[in-house]
């Protein structure tokens, strides 16, 4: 294979090379964002589930209270029984007191229900916590392995940056520009690709026999009729 063709494989792989590891690093934040949304996700649901823990709680404070301000009551008013005069007031007052140990009894109901709830509602957010922090230790591990690729082929990059600055030194300008002009148009950044069985490699077109014949030769700088890349043959 002649040097410059030669010269143009090798900078397409470094090109290749420096487009995989760009795109590799400017992907990072998606994958990131991708394993971020379902911690997210259970985040706001143990979130509701501490907001319906709390909700519960404050409930059965409320009815504790409601609870011990009739047991209160009660008591008052059955301390006063003995200042009751007529038979009318004792059973008029012993009715209101009926009632007010019913209320107990419908109060001590929905306090039962309320502690059921809690204890109910805890154990999943326990679950919940477990599950959250789990995942926390899960992705706080990928994104340091992911850290460490980002800083492994930021290294690379500089390297390949300079092997290929050394090879673009020696390449004709207008061979480069023709180069890098098919590079940007290609739309994959291949601008020298193979060529076999008569056949382009970058756009799967048909090559005529004569070029192919040309091309196998890996003497001269050829393109495909069709796309324009430059073509060589592998000597593997």
């Amino acid at each position: 294979m002649k040097d410059l063709l030669k010269l143009l494989v090798d900078l397409q792989q470094r090109d290749s090379l420096i487009l995989e590891k760009r795109r590799f690093i400017d992907k990072v934040p998606l994958r990131i964002f991708e394993v971020d949304e379902p911690l997210k996700k259970a985040k706001l649901e143990l979130e509701n589930i501490k907001k319906k823990n709390e909700a519960a709680s404050r409930k059965k404070r409320e009815k504790e209270s409601e609870l011990s301000e009739t047991q209160e009551k009660i008591r008052k008013m059955k301390a006063r029984i003995s200042d009751l005069k007529t038979n009318k007031e004792y059973q008029a007052y012993q009715k209101e007191i009926d009632g007010c140990e019913k209320g107990i009894s419908a109060i001590e109901d929905v306090i039962l229900q309320l502690m059921e709830e809690i204890d109910a509602v805890s154990r999943e957010q326990k679950e919940k916590e477990a599950a959250v922090n789990a995942e926390i230790q899960k992705i706080d591990a990928f994104k340091a392995e992911l850290d460490a690729e980002v800083a492994k082929n930021e290294r690379e990059l500089v390297a390949l940056k300079q092997e290929r600055t050394g090879m673009v030194a020696r390449i004709a300008p207008d061979v480069y520009k023709t180069y890098m002009t098919i590079l940007l148009d290609s739309g994959d950044g291949v601008a020298v690709t193979t060529a076999r069985n008569e056949l382009c490699s970058g756009c799967d077109m048909n090559i005529p026999p004569q070029l192919y014949v040309e091309i196998r030769k890996n003497q001269e700088m050829h393109q495909c009729p069709q796309c324009r890349r430059i073509l060589y043959v592998s000597e593997e």
